[in-house]
């Protein structure tokens, strides 16, 4: 078992929660994709299978691992990537590894972004969310999550997808040269941009 299934085991004993075979495959698809060789990866499941719970827990073991990953949660609105840095600040303060990554002085520790213990010299925070359409200018990451970046408000025309997927292509100049990019979500089109990202 790899050290991510280890901390969702982990973390579903907290919860009282036995762990689902289905969310132990995504675990490791997740872990394939952040140390294989592709570093590209796309997530779809049905609806409620707990894509975005999973993809939050593994966010927090990879900085668990990696302390000096920077982390861009990106989402369709910015009420929805805020809600992912809830849960893996959620997770951070309450997962017993993690004890030792919660700074005492909490100054980047809101709902829409968090900075653990880790090395100093490093910009930007630990973890940071934005919109899909928000300001990214200037931010780098080394692990972009994109999660349900295509929603009815962003795809039900194509004029909308094409701005989306524009969009979306500027995410290569914010990774870092070795980073990760991961898509979550479900197709809400024919048409959808999951094709060709």
């Amino acid at each position: 078992m790899n050290q991510y299934n280890e901390f969702l085991d982990s973390w579903n004993r907290i919860l009282g929660y036995e762990t689902p075979t289905h969310h132990r495959e995504m675990t490791n698809f997740l872990a394939d994709v952040i140390d294989g060789g592709s570093r590209r990866g796309l997530l779809m499941a049905f609806r409620h299978s707990g894509k975005s719970t999973i993809v939050g827990i593994f966010a927090a073991c990879v900085l668990y691992l990696h302390p000096k990953t920077r982390i861009l949660i990106l989402s369709a609105e910015t009420h929805l990537a805020t809600r992912m840095v809830m849960h893996i600040r959620n997770i951070l303060e309450n997962h017993p590894w993690c004890a030792d990554m919660i700074p005492k002085n909490k100054r980047e520790w809101a709902e829409n972004k968090i900075t653990i213990n880790r090395p100093i010299g490093i910009r930007e925070p630990s973890v940071v969310c934005q919109g899909v359409y928000g300001n990214i200018t200037g931010m780098r990451a080394d692990l972009i999550i994109c999660d349900d970046v295509e929603v009815p408000n962003t795809c039900n025309t194509s004029r909308k997808r094409d701005a989306l997927r524009e969009r979306l292509r500027e995410l290569d100049f914010i990774l870092s040269p070795n980073g990760t990019m991961i898509y979550i979500g479900t197709p809400h089109t024919f048409d959808t941009i999951y094709r060709t990202t």
